[in-house]
């Protein structure tokens, strides 16, 4: 079997960095990637967890790997199968013929899996590589179509998998004739487009479309053809959606009853509209107290509101009846979208992951409307509003179903936090997504560096290390936001903190790492992921006299923690590991 690319092999290239991170120590569940999962051999443990003697033939094993290779071939670019490492990181290997498993697994699926196989030696241990293809047609194991999301595999409908095919051919459902014509728009539809348009200030594009005639107005959307035949976007947008689009629901409390219930019909953008409207009207004002930030805000940003409905509505899985969920309780929105991540975006790279619309023409109708952003999915933008208020973060996930699951939670604005950012020197700090992501996970955290910032940046590390720098440029009272953690040997990577003016002025978000058990879990958090944690480190760190921070060491040492990085226990430069005990 042949895996052809124009470039490099991008599962290849997955694989080989997770064989690297397993020989190099790293547990399966730290490394695993979309493509990529790394399994034990079944049947290989005895009484008491102990490996037993390895076989040729195992009938379990195959059945087993056999159910996990249609869910990597059903995932989009098919995937890799390592076996032969236990999930605590233990190298058991697997002694199993590579032919006869091979055969298995192509009678066991029906004759629906070819498997590519080779032998891998880990460090002395004798591993399996299993790769399958992306299937044409989806493959069912035990009646079920699985597919994986992020390290996982999830059950998906036969529909969505197909829009997903579909979706990577190129085919855009939105684009196709829907047979509705130019005389079949609503009239209320086209006043919504037009006071989304007018609401785009300093917009001269937004300006001069909105006063362009219907006919002219839907050509330049790309939704109608020539002969006056809208296609399934402009339908969607101006005449009518095959079911309820949107179900808003507003309760005041969790638990309570509903007290406003909004099942739109018509066209989607009335529909948005309407909802829209509701969700406003339920967003508390909430008056912010004298300070250097006054004035009203609302519980929850409007725009972030904005963006959360009109991705789940233009990103949906159309075909499906179903609606799209939105629930307002109390300062809490929950907007559950039908269908799931495609073109390979994921939580773990939806900020930063360039926009991969399931239907790019309604995609591009709504951007040009000034319902969404053109250039990416919104999501950016709904992140830097939240946390601009001291919010969390959206939290955006695949459920099963699948839908696409996002939650804003807000309520009343961090005081310290948005003083602290009204006090910067730098304007662009309550607006850049990458600072605010920064100085969030420091707040919470209490120190970072560019390898644990990418992920939280959904960035390359290089590009980490140039937001961090931009971080630490970005003075308050004069003083700088962060500054490198003392202590780190030369040659280690940098790594920060916040400063001593953050620390003054965000005691409340900060308590929770410079005290008690959570000042303990950052120690063991630092040597976990530095490798190495010295008294002059944790002094900087938690902000306490050295002396004091060689008495918290020797306290995690006394309960089992730490070990001593040298049996004399002196002398200078004398540090701590992780206990290995």
């Amino acid at each position: 079997m042949s895996f052809q690319f124009l470039g490099p092999d991008p599962t290849e290239a997955q694989l080989n960095h997770v064989l690297t991170e397993l020989a190099n120590g790293r547990l399966p569940h730290d490394i695993e990637k979309r493509n990529v999962d790394v399994k034990e051999e079944p049947g290989r443990r005895g009484p008491g967890g102990v490996v037993q003697a390895g076989a040729t033939e195992n009938e379990d094993a195959a059945k087993y790997m056999a159910g996990e290779l249609a869910c990597l071939a059903n995932t989009p670019g098919g995937g890799a199968l390592i076996v032969g490492v236990a999930d605590d990181g233990l190298h058991v290997g697997t002694d199993v013929d590579a032919e006869w498993l091979r055969h298995r697994i192509y009678q066991l699926s029906d004759r629906r899996l070819t498997v590519d196989i080779r032998e891998v030696d880990l460090n002395g241990t004798r591993l399996l590589v299993l790769r399958v293809p992306e299937a044409v047609e989806p493959i069912r194991w035990h009646g079920r179509i699985q597919w994986r999301v992020n390290d996982n595999c999830v059950e998906v409908d036969a529909a969505t998998w197909m829009s997903g095919r579909l979706h990577r051919s190129g085919f855009d459902w939105s684009a196709q004739p829907s047979g509705y014509r130019l005389e079949d728009l609503r009239g209320s539809a086209m006043e919504v487009a037009r006071r989304f348009l007018s609401q785009a200030a300093n917009d001269p594009t937004a300006a001069d479309l909105s006063s362009a005639t219907d006919e002219d107005l839907l050509r330049r959307l790309n939704v109608v053809d020539g002969d006056g035949n809208l296609t399934n976007a402009g339908a969607l947008l101006f005449v009518e959606t095959p079911s309820t689009a949107i179900d808003y629901i507003r309760r005041d409390h969790p638990g309570g009853d509903s007290t406003v219930r909004i099942r739109g019909d018509g066209s989607l953008l009335s529909q948005l509209a309407e909802v829209e409207t509701a969700a406003a009207a339920s967003n508390r004002v909430v008056h912010l107290p004298d300070g250097l930030v006054r004035g009203q805000v609302r519980a929850l940003p409007p725009s972030a509101i904005r963006e959360a409905i009109v991705n789940g509505v233009v990103h949906r899985e159309w075909p499906s009846d179903a609606p799209v969920v939105v629930e307002h309780v109390g300062d809490t929105l929950t907007v559950t979208s039908p269908g799931g991540f495609i073109g390979g975006v994921t939580p773990a790279n939806i900020i930063s992951h360039p926009s991969v619309p399931r239907y790019r023409s309604l995609a591009e109708a709504a951007a040009a409307l000034r319902l969404a952003e053109r250039e990416g999915t919104g999501v950016d933008r709904m992140v830097a509003d939240m946390l601009a208020l001291g919010h969390r973060p959206p939290d955006i996930a695949e459920v099963d179903g699948p839908f696409v699951r996002a939650v804003l939670i807000g309520g009343t604005p961090n005081r310290e936090w948005t003083e602290i950012l009204a006090a910067s020197s730098s304007g662009a700090l309550s607006r850049d997504v990458d600072l605010l992501l920064l100085l969030d996970h420091l707040s919470r955290h209490g120190w970072v560096d560019a390898t644990r910032a990418a992920p939280v940046l959904q960035r390359r590390e290089i590009e980490t290390e140039a937001a961090i720098g931009r971080l630490a440029d970005v003075t308050v009272n004069s003083e700088p936001v962060i500054v490198p953690v003392a202590g780190v040997p030369d040659g280690e990577p940098s790594a920060w903190r916040p400063s001593d003016v953050v620390r003054e002025k965000l005691p409340t978000r900060l308590q929770h790492v410079l005290s008690g058990t959570g000042r303990e879990r950052m120690i063991l958090d630092w040597a976990r992921a530095r490798g190495r944690v010295s008294s002059t480190e944790v002094a900087d760190l938690a902000g306490v006299a050295t002396n004091y921070a060689g008495k918290l060491l020797g306290n995690l040492e006394a309960h089992g923690y730490l070990q001593p990085g040298r049996a004399n226990r002196s002398g200078r430069g004398f540090f701590y590991r992780l206990s290995t005990t």
